[in-house]
Order: structure tokens, then C-alpha cells, then sequence
């Protein structure tokens, strides 16, 4: 992948992370992603414990980035204050500028609303400045994907998040 400028996509649940670990520290050069935040499905405080532990590993290595998307519980609705501790500690571990939000619709969809989700993402992170928000909501995809610029200068995400 690395040899043709590619990227590698991830989605594994934390508990392979270790494999992973070793897999993308053999390739530094390689861009990373973790998809759907590893998939922190049990929310039980042993669960989350081994979650956290997971992703502190692996987000050692400054190649990876991680997605925070399809964490929302089938049965349980989402609600910022459900999926709180997992955004924060998710952007506590990678930092402002190697996690973005993305969506997982239409799966998503057993948990909330595309909009109660992504307003969830913006009540959650109401107290970060402009540029950090810009950076979990788009920026860091932008760059990370290298995409055009100029997708920041919509007028629905430069009128949000001024450059």
C-alpha cells in the first residue's frame, strides 16, 4: 500500500489492537486509520478500561489516526452523554488532529438520527475552539485523505468554522 501512496482503512475491534500495533509499527510510513473508534462495545468499566488501554498503545505510533464512528449501542439511544466518555478519551488518547467524526449510516441508524448524531459530536465538543472543532469535523479527513482544500471553504462548514 505504501508503495502506491494508498492509505490503510482498519476496522477491528480494540482487542486486536496489539496485532495491529506491531503490523503498523513495522510500516511507519504507512497512514493508519482505525475505523468505528475499535469498536468499544462493551461499556463496562472492565470493557472500557481494556478499550483505553488498546488505544494508548497504538496511538503511540504518530501514523495512526483513529475515526470515531458506529459507536452508538443497538437498543440504546444516542445521546452525547452516552458516547461522552468515549469521544473524550478517543481525542484525550490521538489528539485534536489525528481523530475525525465520521458517520457509519445507514447502520448508524439503529442507534440515532444522522443529526443526533453529529449534534451530539458538536455538543460534546462545545467547549473546543473553532480550528479544533474544524480539525474533528473536517479538516483532519481533508488532510489526511488529501483532498482538495477547498471542500473547507463551503459555505456550510466556513460559516461554522471561520479559517
Amino acid at each position: 500500500l505504501e508503495g502506491y501512496g494508498l492509505d490503510f482503512e482498519l476496522q477491528t475491534a480494540w482487542w486486536h489492537l496489539d496485532s495491529a500495533r506491531d503490523l503498523a509499527a513495522r510500516h511507519p510510513g504507512l497512514p493508519v486509520t482505525i475505523n468505528h473508534t475499535a469498536l468499544p462495545s462493551d461499556r463496562s468499566e472492565e470493557g472500557l478500561a481494556g478499550w483505553e488501554a488498546a488505544i494508548r498503545s497504538i496511538a503511540e505510533l504518530e501514523h495512526v489516526h483513529l475515526k470515531v464512528s458506529g459507536i452508538g449501542l443497538q437498543g440504546v439511544p444516542w445521546t452525547a452523554e452516552n458516547n461522552r466518555r468515549i469521544v473524550e478519551t478517543a481525542i484525550e488518547v490521538f489528539g485534536v488532529h489525528r481523530v475525525m467524526f465520521a458517520s457509519n449510516f445507514p447502520v448508524d441508524g439503529l442507534a440515532g438520527s444522522y443529526a443526533e448524531i453529529m449534534g451530539g459530536f458538536l455538543e460534546i465538543t462545545e467547549g473546543f475552539t473553532d480550528e479544533e472543532q474544524r480539525a474533528l469535523f473536517a479538516g483532519n479527513a481533508v488532510e489526511r485523505y488529501r483532498l482538495d482544500p477547498a471542500v473547507l471553504e463551503r459555505p456550510s462548514l466556513a460559516e461554522r468554522w471561520p479559517a
